[in-house]
């Protein structure tokens, strides 16, 4: 079954341009996810195309929060769902199983109670659903900075997306609370907590003087529904800590937010 390649990153309104294009060559990307994306996408285009393996699109959408650039033909990335904060895209590529692309720049707690991150989950999860309904099936990968780690109540609440670390407990496809159905994501980001896998201990670092600080955050995550984590391979997804010889890291590990963004990228690949 053909893999497809995908790159999300959120740049911080900087001017990354040829850095997005490197990260796409060198990681083979099929599609490309920006959040914070301030680059005009006419000059993403031409960078991103000034490479010879083919030539990346844009698909139509409205969108400011988020910017979508994909090699394959716009007509095979339909829009369904465009918010101020997510967009929903239903792909229909030749001879593959159809899939649901939700992509997402969540408000960051600076500016939003965890409350209020919760209800956001809420309402991001019933569009989902319905759209998953409109289109008959539930191949749905979602992908994007959520702002929230994977531990926290929006993403692992019923109510919220419902995501797990075990994509054995998500195989079940649901689990019933009070008579209602709620439907399993699996996040194999849970894995990418902490310095095990990598240099760095997550996507995001912030230092505060609070008594509780975690350092590192895993706030850029991709989630996947139960038929598309059942042939997903956890080793690939990776954090990406550089471009080509340029370091997206400080010495540290940290990102370097000074000449690159202070989130650092994901690239993953899916069957469908």
């Amino acid at each position: 079954m053909p893999t497809t390649k995908f790159l999300f990153w959120n740049i911080n309104r900087k001017p990354l341009a040829g850095v997005v294009a490197d990260l796409a060559e060198e990681h083979k990307a099929d599609v490309i996810v920006l959040a914070e994306c301030d680059i005009d996408s006419a000059t993403m285009l031409m960078t991103l195309n000034r490479r010879e393996r083919g030539q990346f699109h844009l698909p139509p959408g409205k969108n400011r929060a988020i910017h979508i650039f994909t090699r394959f033909s716009r007509d095979f990335l339909q829009l369904l769902h465009d918010d101020n904060r997510f967009t929903i895209r239903r792909s229909s590529l030749p001879a593959r199983s159809e899939l649901l692309l939700v992509a997402v720049h969540l408000r960051s707690k600076l500016h939003q109670s965890d409350e209020s991150q919760k209800f956001a989950c809420a309402t991001l999860v019933r569009t989902i659903e319905e759209k998953e309904k409109q289109v008959g099936h539930r191949r749905t990968v979602l992908v994007g900075d959520f702002n929230m780690n994977p531990f926290e109540s929006g993403m692992v609440g019923a109510e919220g997306l419902h995501s797990v670390m075990s994509r054995q407990v998500s195989s079940r496809g649901s689990r019933k609370i009070r008579g209602r159905e709620y439907p399993f994501f699996y996040n194999p980001m849970w894995s990418h907590l902490g310095d095990a896998r990598s240099q760095t201990a997550g996507t995001y670092f912030h230092d505060n003087s609070q008594h509780v600080n975690y350092f590192w955050n895993t706030f850029d995550q991709v989630l996947l529904r139960p038929e598309l984590a059942a042939r997903f391979d956890p080793n690939r997804i990776r954090i990406v800590t550089a471009a080509g010889k340029r370091s997206l890291v400080r010495p540290n590990g940290r990102p370097d937010n000074t000449s690159s963004s202070d989130h650092l990228p994901l690239v993953f690949e899916l069957e469908f």
